[in-house]
């Protein structure tokens, strides 16, 4: 090959068979993103290629991570107006129109992942050939921004897949596996690593006919029957998302209705996107995916040096950490009293391994790696032991007499408590500083937050480990202090209370559940404290109640007593049949006019509270930390960024107001004075 032109981002070759292969190695990155510097120099090449088009034209990665992640998201936080993301999306649009228009067949190389504006990229050439490597993931994920594609992709998905398959992969933001992705015609070619080249200048010899899709979906796009799709398509939505929150989905199926693929929906496509960037929903949801990334790097280049861990307590929590870090590659074993508490933990993990694994050899690999151990020989080769036993101090603090002497000298030690405080449970150990918490949410495997707790000595070391193991199980790490309640229940509980006092005043589950759907949870109180379990909910209620003097549900109280506990046991706030609440009917009832800041407002309270106190001094962790652990309405891009957007001075007034109307419990705390509004 002849080096034909070098640049900071782009490599362009030409071969002996006058093939042009096209490499995209962004310069000073891990990954490869399309910020606007990446597509100019993209746009050069292409002038050369459009002057001495070659044979064909092949664009692979130099970057092991993947083909291309998306568009530059940081990039997207400078961009203040509409007409500058509609700049930016055009010059997208327009380099992918001219890579569709070279008169030689392109083919794209995917080694990794294709995602957002890097399969925009690939949809705009000719072909497309995936690596049969089990990294490949391919999606759409922009309406998980609250965007829409912006490149072309509203329009070239349609053409290539169908409205159906376009469609659930724009709209759900999934990424899909690369057989997946071929199933639907995304890929052409799926094939190991080593024959993707040779695949690719096949395809060129060749010339393929390209992938069209059937003609079941040609019709779809017909003017007379697209009114009709688009209203099954809209009424499928809005089953999962309000469109008054999260307007993108539906944005993208009207646009689609008018336009139907057409020509004249590419400029459409932009001023859409142009429109969704800026808005409130655009705006806090780019803020959260940037909150996640931040999460992610906490652990920067740390590595975690836990290769073998050991849970005991094999309920839903230790059954579920353990199952989870299994499937992330670790060797775990699962300690309980007796076998028959471990079997029904390890059942449940087939069933995940079963869903998660890609082939027969992967979920045997998973089950391996997961072993009973009642007898608890696996302590001494740990090199990190996770107690998730129930909430008894002194049961802890038994466990963890018995476990020290066994244990490695350097072997972290963890609990999974959710309420406890760590000073109290590791003041008897030879070394209190040993002990931090990694405390998980539930379901496991589907909650990405995990609380690294430390406590006043516990070292930087403990810390990072406990952050990079998070990392190394693919969890969103949030280092905090010990305290009462930690991040997440300190705020979580003071708003499920709230719901349960306000059913005692005889209000109906439905409307307080209402009230927060409407806020934007993706839960209702009453619901979630049916789901979490009524005796787990009044156990951390009555320590937070103690430590920070606020009231005990008595409706609490009284379900526990009589054995409601919930879903768990077929009723507590509701009946539960089959896994499914039966809320009774609401007809002519109404909910009080102050019933979502009777429910928000101590939520909020809470969190610039255990601000103040230093449990976590980042205003933006604090947001991310609600986010991910509770569900907190992502488009308000989190509490503090809410309570600051929405006023400070009108969240001490409202606080107040509720004060004066249902007790002191709303006076709000001295710190919202040092909170500032967003200008």
């Amino acid at each position: 090959m002849t080096d034909e032109n070098k640049a900071a981002n782009w490599t362009l070759e030409r071969d002996s068979n006058d093939i042009a292969w096209l490499c995209i190695d962004v310069a000073d990155a891990g990954a490869n993103v399309l910020s606007q510097a990446v597509m100019r120099e993209l746009g050069e090449h292409l002038s050369g290629l459009e002057t001495r088009p070659p044979a064909g034209l092949v664009i692979w990665s130099g970057k092991k991570s993947g083909f291309v992640f998306g568009a530059d998201i940081k990039e997207f936080t400078r961009l203040a107006t509409e007409p500058m993301v509609f700049e930016m999306t055009r010059l997208g649009q327009h380099i992918m129109a001219r890579i569709e228009a070279l008169p030689c067949p392109s083919v794209a190389l995917l080694n990794g992942l294709a995602l957002g504006g890097g399969l925009e990229l690939a949809l705009a050439c000719d072909y497309r050939v995936a690596a049969d490597n089990g990294r490949v993931s391919i999606g759409l994920p922009e309406v998980k921004l609250g965007i829409n594609p912006g490149f072309g992709g509203t329009v070239r998905t349609v053409r290539i897949v169908g409205v159906s398959a376009a469609m659930n992969l724009m709209l759900s933001g999934r990424f899909l596996r690369a057989d997946k992705a071929m199933k639907i015609g995304l890929v052409d070619r799926l094939v190991p690593d080593d024959e993707m080249r040779s695949t690719a200048e096949n395809l060129i010899r060749k010339k393929p006919q390209k992938h069209q899709p059937p003609l079941k979906e040609k019709l779809m796009n017909l003017p007379l029957v697209r009114s009709l799709v688009a209203g099954a398509i809209r009424k499928q939505v809005a089953s999962r998302a309000n469109p008054k929150h999260y307007p993108s989905p539906f944005a993208m199926i009207a646009l689609w209705e008018k336009y139907g693929a057409s020509d004249e929906q590419y400029e459409a496509e932009a001023k859409l996107i142009s429109r969704q960037m800026v808005s409130d929903t655009g705006q806090n949801l780019i803020r959260v995916f940037m909150l996640q990334d931040r999460m992610k790097s906490l652990g920067g280049k740390l590595k975690s040096n836990v290769k073998r861990l050991h849970v005991i307590g094999a309920g839903t929590m230790g059954g579920g950490i353990a199952a989870w870090s299994a499937l992330r590659g670790i060797d775990v074993t699962l300690q309980d009293r007796e076998e028959k508490y471990v079997e029904p933990a390890l059942k449940k993990a087939r069933k995940l391994f079963e869903k998660k694994t890609r082939t027969a050899d992967d979920f045997e690999a998973a089950v391996g790696r997961l072993k009973m151990d009642v007898d608890g020989k696996g302590v001494e080769d740990a090199d990190l032991v996770i107690e998730a036993i129930y909430e008894n101090i002194e049961a802890k603090k038994a466990l963890y007499a018995d476990l020290v002497p066994r244990m490695k000298p350097d072997a972290l030690l963890a609990t999974n408590t959710s309420s406890l405080m760590l000073e109290t449970l590791s003041d008897d150990l030879p070394d209190p500083n040993r002990l931090f918490g990694l405390h998980f949410f539930n379901p496991v495997e589907k909650m990405p937050l995990v609380e690294v707790i430390s406590k006043p000595g516990t070292s930087e070391e403990t810390v990072n480990q406990g952050i990079a193991f998070a990392r190394r199980i693919d969890r969103l790490p949030l280092p905090c202090r010990s305290a009462a309640g930690f991040v997440v229940n300190r705020v979580l509980i003071p708003y499920m209370t709230e719901a349960s006092l306000i059913a005692e005043e005889g209000v109906a589950g439905p409307l307080i559940d209402k009230a927060a759907l409407a806020f934007g949870m993706p839960m209702g109180p009453v619901h979630l404290s049916d789901v979490v379990g009524l005796d787990v909910a009044l156990s951390v209620s009555q320590i937070l109640g103690k430590a920070f003097d606020t009231p005990i549900p008595a409706v609490l109280e009284q379900l526990v007593a009589e054995k409601k506990l919930g879903m768990k046991t077929g009723e507590g706030f509701y009946k539960w049949v089959d896994g499914k609440p039966v809320k009774p009917k609401t007809a002519g009832e109404k909910a009080p006019d102050d019933i979502t800041d009777r429910l928000f407002m101590p939520l909020l309270n809470a969190a610039v509270a255990l601000w103040s106190e230093g449990v976590i001094e980042d205003l933006d962790l604090l947001d991310a930390g609600v986010i991910f652990g509770t569900g907190f309405a992502p488009f308000r891009g989190g509490p503090m960024h809410y309570a600051r957007n929405r006023g400070i001075d009108d969240i001490i007034a409202t606080m107040n107001q509720l004060a004066e109307k249902h007790g002191d419990r709303f006076k709000p705390h001295e710190a919202w004075s040092r909170i500032e509004s967003i200008e």
